[in-house]
């Protein structure tokens, strides 16, 4: 279904950039800034947030050696440099160092020159763009910049240190700069989380009354249009759900301590994420992935849950409203993407993942998504976006989800979508013997002429998925205009790096190991399984490397999908403790 950019939304974007243009222009102009940032500094904070997300200790250390290594990218600083003065290597590592999302990292290491680097580079960041700078003072830059310090209120705000005071000021300016941008921002998950970040800074800088009902209005209005009924997060991203909930307990534990009572509004978004995270979760802990999502910090967020609590009775098995499905048996879990992309700002992140699955046994992930993570390169981005990073069918290597082309449409939107794989109908039947999930999308019937259907059962005891993958040419649009075209498809299961695989000699079966020694057997009627390489992106550091299966055939352009080469079926059966654990 064509999703082209329409008038209205080119014009709201257009709108937001002028804005946004006219903002900055006023915030260069020192006059401006005195009228809207003057507001008296505390002598301390009111309370000192703590930390869900622990750092982490080597890039820490790598830190303290003068080693940046953000976003994919490395940055090397010598002792006599400053890394504020040196060219950064792309703008992703300028917003990621200017964001300081590196500082939790930095001082989790176990040296007593980590905390004096730390206040020295805060300083010197001020020294330099401590007034004004177009781009630092960008709201999604300085939200995040202004969540690391008020995080690390230990070391940045120390009571002892004679230089407190002059970051207090800097905080509270920084505060009011983010108060007046907040609607400057596109309407996605970034001012959600500047929202939230906004509401810690009235709270920790006890700032005045009027601006802390400011701040909790714009969250409650976040929290009511982006945390959807059943709990997940509008853009569908598992990860960005789990997300919010972890700064909303940072939030909530900060209040509390404040003796500060938050809105209904943030108990509600609380209460609806932790259901969906746990809906998400597979037993080893992390998030299934999908739509720029990685697999998020396992830690921080059963510490989230717990302080949510309410996690003892049953879950929900269908998340109507985020678009997923799951399957629990025998200590297995399936989950399935059962639902087209999300519109406007929220699409500008999301894969073409339609009828996509992960799957996981006891002994670890099996069945995977390439993934994406903040921390991985660039390059990787586009690639993991398509359908083929998914274990899903592509049909002629196309994507069931279609972009805004390069052009000016997608400088000034970003890399939304432009054609999503709509209607997806997905149907669920629970029986004694298993579950079945039968799901159906429209990406390729414009193009090709041929809609595709999954079905997918899961047995009672977790140790037999079963799938068929249909493509069939709907009734009601009569016969092919040329009957002997054949569409080429392919079939793919991307494997977790932890699992092993190796083809049977006719190779029409292979047989996996998973990281625990557990035996799998993969087989399909659907002609020869080739192993290819694959990527894991999901578990953030660098990419890993793993292996895909593939099963490909050629499909006719008629049809019901009842017989091949329209239908490939295939299954994972286990098979018990075959090997040792990798």
């Amino acid at each position: 279904m064509k999703r082209q950019p329409r008038t209205r939304e080119i014009a709201a974007a257009l709108a937001l950039r002028g804005r946004r243009e006219m903002s900055d222009l006023l915030n260069a102009a020192p006059p401006y800034r005195m009228l809207t940032q003057s507001q008296r500094a505390p002598e301390t904070l009111a309370v000192r947030p703590k930390p869900l997300i622990k750092g982490d200790k080597a890039h820490g250390a790598a830190l303290l050696g003068g080693r940046f290594a953000l976003a994919g990218e490395m940055l090397e600083v010598s002792e006599e440099q400053s890394v504020w003065d040196c060219t950064a290597p792309s703008k992703r590592f300028a917003e990621r160092l200017h964001r300081f999302d590196w500082l939790a990292d930095l001082l989790a290491v176990e040296d007593p020159e980590a905390p004096l680097m730390a206040r020295k580079l805060v300083d010197d960041w001020l020294a330099r763009f401590g007034k004004w700078n177009w781009f630092s003072w960008e709201p999604h830059v300085l939200e995040g910049r202004l969540w690391a310090w008020l995080l690390a209120s230990e070391t940045v705000f120390a009571e002892e240190d004679p230089e407190t005071p002059r970051r207090l000021k800097s905080a509270v300016r920084q505060t009011l700069r983010l108060a007046r941008c907040l609607s400057l921002m596109p309407q996605d998950k970034t001012r959600l989380f500047a929202a939230i970040t906004l509401r810690l800074a009235t709270i920790t800088l006890d700032l005045p009354a009027k601006l802390q009902t400011q701040a909790q209005g714009a969250l409650d209005r976040e929290l009511t249009s982006q945390i959807l009924p059943d709990g997940g997060h509008a853009s569908r991203n598992p990860c960005a759900a789990a997300d919010t909930l972890i700064a909303l307990v940072v939030l909530d534990r900060a209040a509390d301590e404040r003796g500060v009572t938050l809105s209904s509004e943030v108990s509600r978004a609380m209460d609806r994420a932790a259901a969906f995270i746990r809906f998400c979760r597979f037993p080893s802990g992390g998030l299934s992935v999908f739509h720029g999502g990685d697999e998020g910090d396992s830690r921080a967020i059963e510490t989230a849950l717990k302080h949510v609590g309410g996690g003892e009775g049953r879950g929900f098995n269908v998340a109507p409203h985020s678009g997923f499905n799951r399957v629990e048996a025998g200590g297995a879990v399936l989950i399935m993407d059962s639902a087209g992309p999300p519109s406007g700002s929220h699409s500008a992140d999301v894969h073409a993942s339609a009828l996509a699955f992960e799957f996981a046994a006891p002994g670890g992930r099996l069945v995977v998504n390439c993934g994406w993570s903040e921390d991985q390169p660039r390059t990787w981005r586009e690639a993991v976006r398509a359908t083929a990073a998914h274990s899903a069918l592509t049909l002629e290597e196309t994507s069931s989800t279609r972009l805004v082309a390069q052009g000016w449409a997608r400088a000034l939107l970003g890399p939304r979508v432009a054609a999503g794989p709509e209607p997806v109908k997905a149907r669920r039947n629970e029986e004694d013997l298993g579950v079945w999930l039968e799901a159906s999308h429209e990406g390729y019937r414009r193009e090709f002429g041929l809609s595709l259907r999954r079905r997918l059962f899961l047995a009672s005891d977790g140790g037999d998925l079963r799938g068929e993958d249909s493509l069939y040419r709907p009734v009601e649009d009569g016969a092919p205009a040329n009957p002997e075209l054949r569409y080429r498809f392919s079939i793919r299961f991307h494997l977790h790096p932890s699992v092993r695989a190796s083809l049977s000699r006719d190779s029409l079966s292979a047989l996996l190991v998973a990281g625990n020694g557990d035996g799998w057997r993969f087989r399909t009627d659907g002609g020869p399984v080739r192993l290819e390489r694959s990527v894991y992106l999901a578990a953030g550091g660098k990419p890993e490397r793993s292996t895909q299966l593939v099963v490909s055939g050629e499909a006719e352009p008629y049809g019901a999908g009842e017989r091949p080469p329209n239908r490939v079926r295939w299954a994972f059966q286990r098979l018990g403790r075959v090997g040792a654990a990798g």
